[in-house]
């Protein structure tokens, strides 16, 4: 408790404007709870994507895989290589993305259309 105290003490003296946070950097710095970049939201910007690319390929499963399965795909390589922390979301995206296109192929070759057909 004290030893914190006095680096405070220490910090508030050095620069006068360090506890409003003003003037003493850019503020880019990793958040100490979350270990997210605070202001230039790179590893939740990732997340997101990470998020996208699995929700977008779970839906793809079922409607316009055509389109949601390689923008899964993308999503997921983006968030990969930006090294996000929900890394499992992110490879799940990516199997969904290739099981959209998989069943894509089994349509096309199975009706010759690019369509779903449930009556048989």
């Amino acid at each position: 408790m004290a030893l914190t105290a006095s680096v405070r003490c220490r910090a508030a003296k050095a620069a006068p404007d360090a506890e409003a946070g003003f003037g003493t950097g850019s503020g880019t710095g990793p958040d100490i709870n979350t270990g997210a970049t605070t202001s230039t939201g790179i590893n939740s910007d990732a997340d997101g994507l990470a998020v996208a690319s699995f929700v977008l390929g779970l839906i793809g499963l079922l409607v316009m895989n055509i389109l949601l399965g390689p923008t899964a795909i993308v999503m997921a390589v983006i968030a990969l290589a930006r090294s996000t922390s929900r890394r499992g979301r992110a490879i799940l995206g990516l199997a969904l993305g290739i099981a959209d296109l998989v069943v894509l192929a089994f349509l096309v070759t199975g009706s010759g259309t690019v369509s779903w057909n449930l009556a048989g």
